[in-house]
């Protein structure tokens, strides 16, 4: 979880959504990534997206888990099912409830940390750029 925070706060520090996210397998880095929605103009490239784009072709994903500074919202959730990524651990759901039934729904074990790092981070966020992360979130 501290390299996907380490991407977050590198996202936050090029004027973006401060989200990150890293794949694992084996306690082995696969890739990495944060949210660049701001910097590459990109609509769905948000941290899982970014870091599952990093990854390339892997072949399976099985036996890999992602770890996200936020829950997942509905687009990476869909895209950690469609892979058959069967663990997901966030550093925070406080301030984006994302995806989390959906994910259990089909499989995914979902642990959520509650990080106050985390936490801070994206209120700290959301306070300063109300009308970024509702455009982030869907919320316009």
């Amino acid at each position: 979880m501290e390299r996907a925070i380490a991407m977050a706060q590198k996202s936050r520090s090029e004027g973006g959504i401060p989200i990150g996210s890293v794949l694992v397998r084996n306690g082995e880095l696969l890739a990495e990534g944060h949210n660049k929605r701001v910097q590459e103009l990109n609509p769905i490239l948000h941290g899982e997206m970014d870091c599952l784009n990093n990854a390339g072709r892997i072949g399976s994903f099985a036996g890999t888990t992602i770890y996200s500074t936020l829950m997942p919202c509905y687009m990476c959730a869909g895209t950690i099912v469609q892979f058959k990524i069967k663990k997901v651990i966030v550093g925070e759901s406080r301030t984006f409830e994302g995806a989390r039934e959906f994910m259990e729904s089909h499989g995914v074990e979902v642990i959520d940390l509650d990080l106050p790092e985390c936490v801070n981070m994206m209120e700290d966020f959301i306070e300063k750029n109300p009308k970024l992360w509702n455009e982030d979130i869907g919320e316009l």
